[in-house]
């Protein structure tokens, strides 16, 4: 995020400063430059700048957009700037000889007056904006566009903002997942027909259900009590169906699996799954070899997209030491045909006899 608003604020020193600090040409300008109005001016373009720079990088790591970020910046940086920087360096070089005291309380002051700002900006409507998760190519197209901006001077330049504009296409396109599974397994989160995540989960860890409420761009905290419409749950398991009625069951015992693969799509589990099993499973094989898991409808099946591929090789979690992958796709399997009895009933055996 550093480097992208570097490269947007060199972009606007060569661009915007030659314009902004050209002698003025009339009397109107003369006075505007003496009040000030060309270093507002510079303050203004420098914090808008540097937060769309920023803005492709935060909406991937943190699904969030600062809409008011020009203007919490131009309320805190002149007390930056004029105190809370030269007080510091000041109290630094006081500190051998006692005399930093003062200089604190100055700094701190200024400070106050940030975090009140901060608070004052944070509380406006839609003061915070979210974005559900995307991919990275969204993101490299958005870095492409940004340094064709950047960096070309000749009218050229301009293109990248085309590709800012398809980067951006991309990303909201991105389609939501229907499913998510937590790393452990413990965790399930379901699409449900008001196109909100419901979570089914066992213990109190609300790491994973906190992580996947702000992807999906979900205000809710995760003790949100609306998290658990739909859901039903004994000591057996769970059960929540998707947008289009289907049933998603949580297992959490093994006399339960045998009822939960003849009535639900996907059924999911610490356990280990029966091979009969009619339903997609997600059990604690997949779970501790693959990790997390997103899927997204795909027909009557889906398509899985897992945190850790058998490629996935890193000093803190090695790749397996058995060769193959699982597959991408989750389709549960069609129920057996029953044989039926073809012998005709006694009383039409009597009757032909």
């Amino acid at each position: 995020m550093s480097f992208a608003a570097t490269l947007g604020l060199v972009a606007l020193v060569q661009f915007g400063m030659p314009r902004l600090f050209a002698t003025p040409d009339s009397s109107a300008a003369q006075r505007i430059a003496l009040w000030g109005g060309r270093e507002l001016a510079m303050l203004l373009l420098a914090s808008l700048i540097a937060g769309l720079a920023t803005t492709p990088y935060a909406a991937f790591h943190f699904h969030r957009i600062t809409p008011y970020g020009v203007l919490a910046n131009l309320a805190a940086m002149p007390v930056v700037s004029a105190l809370v920087m030269p007080a510091g360096l000041l109290g630094l070089l006081a500190a051998p000889f006692g005399l930093d005291g003062p200089l604190w309380s100055l700094m701190g002051w200024g400070i106050d007056w940030m975090i009140l700002v901060t608070r004052w900006v944070a509380a406006l409507p839609g003061a915070v904006g979210r974005i559900a998760a995307f991919g990275i190519g969204p993101l490299i197209a958005a870095s492409l566009g940004l340094l064709l901006i950047g960096l070309l001077r000749t009218p050229l330049r301009w293109s990248g903002a085309v590709v800012l504009v398809a980067a951006t296409m991309w990303a909201v396109a991105t389609p939501l997942p229907d499913i998510l599974v937590s790393g452990d397994g413990r965790a399930v989160a379901v699409r449900g027909r008001d196109g909100r995540l419901h979570v089914m989960r066992t213990g109190k860890d609300v790491f994973a259900t906190r992580e996947w409420l702000a992807a999906d761009a979900d205000a809710r905290l995760p003790a949100d009590s609306s998290l658990g419409d739909g859901v039903s749950c004994d000591e057996a398991g769970c059960v929540l169906a998707l947008a289009d009625g289907r049933l998603v069951a949580m297992a959490l015992r093994a006399d339960a699996l045998a009822d939960d693969c003849a009535r639900a799509t996907l059924v999911v589990t610490t356990r280990a799954a029966p091979s009969s099993c009619a339903a997609a499973v997600v059990d604690r094989q997949r779970v501790q070899r693959q990790g997390a898991l997103m899927l997204v409808q795909q027909g009557k099946g889906f398509a899985v997209t897992p945190v850790r591929t058998s490629a996935t090789d890193r000093p803190w979690w090695p790749a397996p030491a058995e060769a193959g992958d699982f597959e991408t796709t989750l389709t549960p399997r069609p129920p057996a045909s029953r044989v039926q009895d073809a012998t005709p009933p006694e009383t039409e055996q009597g009757a032909e006899d």
